[in-house]
């Protein structure tokens, strides 16, 4: 047991999975674009990471970085699209104008819901 310990490494990019992960979430709100990004990229590198993993598992550590990291860059995939296409939305609706004077963008909501 204690030569099984000694020969274990950590899973190549575990914590840059998890760190990506992450920073899709956090960055969902800048316009979807960099959290869909990023949220692919960390799913590419989670998939070839679980790949390595699943050939010698026991010779790998870190592999619970590279799950949670997975999961955190879908979630953050899809708060990204579903930000992306609410910004298309409201720039369809409202145009890019109305959208960047918040007076005029308070008004145009308040005659939509007044309609």
């Amino acid at each position: 047991m204690n030569q099984m310990n000694q020969t274990q490494e950590p899973l190549q990019n575990s914590t840059l999975i998890l760190v990506l992960g992450i920073l899709s979430i956090l960055t969902c709100c800048c316009y979807g674009v960099i959290g869909i990004i990023l949220g692919i990229v960390t799913i590419v590198l989670a998939q070839k990471a679980t790949a390595i993993y699943a050939e010698n598992p026991e010779i790998y550590t870190g592999f619970q970085n590279v799950k949670i990291g997975k999961i955190l860059a879908i979630i953050g995939l899809i708060l990204s699209v579903l930000y992306l296409l609410a910004t298309v939305w409201a720039i369809m609706t409202f145009g890019w104008e109305t959208i960047q004077d918040q007076e005029a963008m308070q008004e145009k909501i308040q005659e939509m819901m007044n309609q």
